[in-house]
């Protein structure tokens, strides 16, 4: 009861008062306590309702990844055609209609499809939100936007996940198709907050403008913003360290209780709920950006060396060794991410942000979906060499961010 009620001051505490950016907080709330919801229950119910093999259900879920990583750009472009919030609008019901789907898959061929249905939607969605921010905030406040809007996604993920547990105590049918019903309602919920938020007009022109004069720029032909969201996405292999490496190394390599997964999962989303709008704050361009983006490497460098050396000690001195990485971990993770905005935008022809967020956003998914892999043959399989590889790799691509972005920016 206590831990509900501080949660909810939390996040009470999260909504500004601008009026456009509250509304967009509230459809960040709403649509990610419904993901909190159905990532929680979804593999038990893949597996125990549907009846998929756990191997099946793993290669369903890559082959989505893979086609979500390919609908950023198209979905961008169609973003800086018709725009933005009309196309969210279309969005949002059908992946509202996708999740309700799985309640009526009844073999791996369906599963797989609609699996890759509700990918391409999902994040494709991401982009055109991005896209979408970028329209309607002005410039010098959107980093604090997208910090706020990602505390209060994981303030939302947390809620749904605990909200889930009845789901999981039931472990039925009825429960989990009833959070289907319940995500769906947080799409659709989403998508009636957005259709109430003024976008004002002529801001496209006005993003012409900011352009300049001369020829729009193509994202896939900027080889320098190429060059910047491929080394993000190096840095945004954080992610499975997180949520694959770190926790088969705790079970598998070291004396620490297999309960600190959970606390390192409880200890991350705290962080970035509290400190993520802080982390911001020295972020004012792409060279603050860059640096930033840096010194996240070098955390997650640091992160890294000190999982490594946890199998060196008992069971209190492990579990203190690795929460100790993941306090740093999480600091680095607050810093890349905030660059990662930044740079995203900054970087960008505002002429075609829908397009530019699409290729970033496909960066970021294409290291989620490989992130597991490379994970597992680095420090999963050869323990503290991997970690050491793993440390030189983050390491190395926040060193080279501001290179790349100055060029970039000489560029441009």
């Amino acid at each position: 009861m206590t831990s509900t009620v501080v949660r909810a001051a939390a996040v009470g505490r999260l909504l500004p008062d601008d009026p456009l950016l509250r509304r967009l907080v509230l459809m960040s709330l709403v649509n990610t306590v419904g993901n909190g919801l159905f990532v929680t229950v979804s593999v038990l119910f893949f597996t125990r309702s549907i009846g998929l093999t756990p191997g099946r259900v793993a290669l369903g879920l890559t082959v989505a990844g893979v086609c979500g990583v390919l609908a950023g750009v198209p979905m961008g472009r169609l973003a800086d055609r018709v725009g933005s919030k009309r196309l969210l609008l279309v969005v949002g019901p059908l992946e509202a209609a996708a999740v309700l789907g799985y309640a009526f898959v009844h073999s791996f061929a369906a599963f797989v499809a609609l699996a890759c249905a509700a990918t391409v939607l999902e994040r494709g969605a991401v982009a055109v939100r991005s896209a979408l921010i970028a329209r309607v905030l002005p410039a010098e406040g959107q980093v604090r936007a997208r910090a706020l809007l990602r505390s209060v996604m994981n303030a939302g993920l947390v809620v749904g996940a605990g909200g889930a547990a009845l789901a999981l105590q039931s472990d039925s049918y009825a429960g989990y198709v009833t959070v289907l019903a319940l995500d769906a309602a947080s799409f659709l919920g989403a998508a009636a907050l957005l259709a109430g938020l003024p976008v004002p007009e002529g801001k496209a022109g006005a993003a012409d403008a900011a352009g300049g004069r001369g020829e729009r720029r193509t994202a896939l032909r900027d080889g320098r913003y190429l060059l910047v969201t491929g080394l993000h996405a190096v840095l945004e292999l954080q992610l499975a360290v997180l949520t694959v490496g770190l926790p088969l190394w705790i079970v598998l390599a070291t004396d620490a209780p297999a309960a600190l997964v959970a606390a390192v999962d409880v200890v991350n989303c705290l962080l970035v709920v509290l400190f993520q709008v802080r982390a911001s704050r020295g972020v004012t361009g792409p060279a603050s950006a860059a640096r930033a983006c840096a010194r996240g490497g070098l955390l997650l460098a640091l992160a890294c060396a000190a999982y490594a050396a946890a199998p060196f000690g008992p069971a209190v001195v492990a579990a203190g060794v690795v929460l100790a990485g993941a306090l740093v971990h999480s600091l680095g993770e607050l810093l890349t991410s905030a660059g990662g905005w930044t740079l995203s935008l900054d970087l960008a022809d505002p002429r075609a942000h829908g397009e530019y967020q699409g290729v970033f956003m496909s960066g970021q998914a294409a290291a989620h979906v490989i992130g597991p892999l490379v994970i597992t043959v680095t420090a999963v399989d050869h323990g503290g060499a991997g970690w050491v590889v793993l440390a030189g790799l983050f390491a190395l691509a926040g060193a080279a961010l501001p290179a790349a972005v100055r060029g970039a920016v000489r560029a441009g």
